[in-house]
């Protein structure tokens, strides 16, 4: 259901893109501002994980060094048939975990210190089997691809709003300027939320295979629910650009920002893999 989701969501954003490009300057237009936000994302498809590993001064850990992690994720990759990714510890003391990798076999799971001291050795295997399910599920490329077609629209809107300010937009335009200017303020506005629900999807399919491959949807859950506590208690070192990265928010939103979250309510996460549990699943 939320691979169809996916679908659905990338093809709306398509869509928008492809009616706001026409209403603007046609096909031409919406090539110009497709291969811009193309050229755009290129660099943080094939870099984004370095960047995000040094970002966060993540260090490399080899079997001798992390044996038990090592073993959980061999584990773990063995029951979802994925290479051995590259594993880093992030040394802070907020338990988080992020996966990053354009592809399975350019992948690397990072997890915080926190986390390997907080978690037990179930809980780690729930949270370690949801990122391998963001790499098994290529989410970095479905993001990518959604990051490329909002930033598209976003520069067609930017054109729309620089024409109007310098008159490049007139009532004798095939399209009334008022509509382009409507569109402008909406279409960006619309492509976020697209893309929130985007992410909001692949963070339950995500749960979905941590729960498949380490055995038990209870692990993942009991994980959830120490990770969203201990993410409210011990403040975490970073930007919040990133925080789609990690498997629960580490900057935590309040209010009418929660409807701003990359990620789905924990509260509905965890129900749905206590339901998974209870199905025998």
């Amino acid at each position: 259901m939320n691979t169809l989701k996916t679908v659905f969501f990338l093809t709306l954003l398509t869509g928008l893109f492809i009616i706001i490009g026409d209403m603007l300057g046609g096909h031409a237009g919406a090539t110009l501002a497709f291969i811009f936000a193309l050229l755009m994302n290129f660099f943080s498809y094939f870099f984004s994980d370095k960047i995000a590993l040094t970002m966060y001064r993540a260090r490399p850990v080899s079997q001798e060094e992390a044996p038990e992690l090592y073993a959980i994720v061999k584990t773990l990759c063995e029951r979802a048939n994925l290479p051995m990714p590259r594993i880093y510890i992030i040394p802070q003391a907020a338990p988080n975990a992020f996966a990053t990798g354009r592809s399975p076999r350019h992948a690397a799971v990072a997890v915080t210190q926190g986390a390997l001291e907080l978690l037990t050795r179930e809980e780690l295997m729930g949270v370690l089997g949801h990122e391998l399910g963001h790499i098994k599920h290529r989410d970095i490329l479905i993001s990518t691809i959604a990051a490329t077609i909002a930033g598209a629209i976003m520069f067609l809107a930017d054109m729309i709003k620089w024409a109007a300010i310098f008159g490049g937009l007139s009532g004798d335009d095939d399209d009334h300027p008022i509509i382009l200017l409507a569109m402008a303020i909406f279409a960006p506005f619309a492509a976020m939320l697209i893309q929130l629900a985007i992410s909001r999807a692949r963070e339950y399919e995500a749960d979905k295979a941590g729960a498949i491959y380490s055995g038990n949807p209870l692990y993942l859950a009991s994980a959830l629910e120490k990770l969203d506590a201990y993410a409210k208690q011990i403040p975490f070192r970073g930007s919040p650009a990133t925080e789609n990265l990690f498997i629960v928010n580490p900057f935590s939103s309040k209010g009418l920002m929660t409807l701003f979250s990359t990620h789905p309510p924990i509260e509905e996460r965890i129900k749905r893999l206590r339901e998974m549990a209870a199905n025998g699943v």
